[in-house]
């Protein structure tokens, strides 16, 4: 599994599956954030089926499902509220990482 450190306290990744929260897990990590929109493809895991194995490994877990291109500010609003709730660090994903990372950005930019 890859990811990418986008801070101290927060990570990223492309998809990844329920067997891959054990690794998320050894790597430190004690929160997963789902930014990826449920049926987004064709065969990839709901946010319920991580959820549970997440919640099964002793990690917190939120679903803050973003379309693809179309961040809004009640996206970027719930990931910074999920941010400040929930153990660190936190481990992020969505389809390739992005909008997981541009949703970090955004909310750097708002604290300025």
């Amino acid at each position: 599994m890859e990811y990418r450190q986008i801070s101290d306290n927060y990570s990223v990744s492309g998809q990844i599956l329920p067997q891959d929260i054990a690794a998320v897990k050894a790597a430190g990590f004690k929160s997963v954030i789902c930014n990826r929109p449920d049926n987004e493809q064709p065969g990839q895991p709901s946010a319920d089926s991580m959820k549970a194995a997440a919640k099964a490994a002793g990690l917190e877990f939120r679903y803050i499902p973003v379309i693809s291109g179309q961040i809004t500010e009640e996206n970027v609003a719930d990931q910074a509220a999920a941010l400040e709730g929930l153990k660190g660090p936190v481990f992020a994903y969505c389809r390739s990482g992005a909008r997981s990372t541009n949703l970090y950005a955004l909310i750097q930019e708002m604290g300025e």
